[in-house]
């Protein structure tokens, strides 16, 4: 069990970023992490990147 507060805080925080870095999405075309989740037309999903508007599935 953690010592304070502080500590989990800590923890929960650590545990947020390495979530955020797995789901981060990144354009294979320009690397950019402008990223966005689109359903297509026959309910997949695919991606758009704002950036350059390259998409991809």
């Amino acid at each position: 069990m953690p010592a304070s507060i502080l500590e989990e805080v800590g923890h929960l925080l650590d545990a947020a970023l390495i979530r955020d870095t797995v789901t981060r999405l990144v354009c294979p075309s320009c690397g950019s992490l402008h990223v966005a989740q689109v359903l297509g037309d026959n309910g997949g999903i695919s991606y758009v990147c704002t950036a350059c508007g390259h998409s991809w599935s």
